[in-house]
């Protein structure tokens, strides 16, 4: 492990977090507005225009982020219909997550090790309020569960199911080795969410663009 992912996994300032939350705002809200001005380019101009003020805490800016997230993502529902913007939103999604993820991985000193890789999501997650721990039931495999999002309940449905493929991106930016994926959402009535990861050949099969839309609660 790398002593600045050493660092940061021990502490990370406010102002370090609140720019590092500004900097996953403006990636993900710039794919969708493209995805947007595709298929609705004068709806795109509307939520752009009606966008609010980024401000505040980091509280603050992360219910901020998930509302023009969510927006976005209901107004493609909208217009090119559900289950078509939920399939193009992850796919969008993962890809920005990969390249977050690979220039954190860059940035922190990130190696190959699951150790390296829970540590750096956890340094990504503190970011966004998110509390999570990793389960190691085998050596190639392994369950994220997560306990409290502080995103949960300003997203939609359609949005955190999108959004979610962005973490999963994320997760092989920081290790191209290594795969997740989601079965449980907290938006969804879940107590948690879960995921498995995934390391090795199976890692590297395609991503479920479009899981279910109903998921089970627990």
């Amino acid at each position: 492990m790398g002593l600045r992912l050493r660092l940061a996994a021990v502490w990370t300032p406010w102002w370090v977090q609140r720019r590092e939350l500004d900097r996953i705002l403006g990636a993900t809200t710039r794919a969708l507005n493209v995805l947007l001005f595709i298929n609705q380019p004068g709806v795109q101009e509307e939520v752009v225009d009606n966008d609010p003020q980024l401000r505040g805490g980091l509280a603050k800016r992360r219910e901020i982020m998930s509302y023009m997230q969510s927006i976005r993502v209901v107004t493609l529902a909208v217009s090119m219909g559900r289950e078509a913007a939920v399939e193009l939103g992850r796919a969008t999604m993962y890809e920005v997550g990969l390249l977050l993820g690979e220039r954190a991985r860059a940035r922190l000193g990130v190696g190959d090790s699951m150790d390296d890789l829970v540590r750096a999501a956890r340094v990504m997650y503190r970011v966004l309020g998110i509390d999570f721990r990793v389960e190691r039931p085998s050596p190639d495999r392994a369950v994220l569960r997560v306990s409290r999002c502080a995103l949960s309940k300003w997203y939609t449905n359609d949005a955190c199911l999108v959004m979610s493929a962005a973490d999963e991106g994320v997760v092989r930016g920081l290790n191209p080795a290594v795969g997740m994926t989601f079965s449980r959402r907290i938006a969804y009535g879940a107590h948690e969410c879960e995921a498995e990861i995934v390391v090795g050949p199976l890692a590297n099969g395609p991503v479920d663009a479009a899981p279910a839309a109903k998921e089970v609660g627990s």
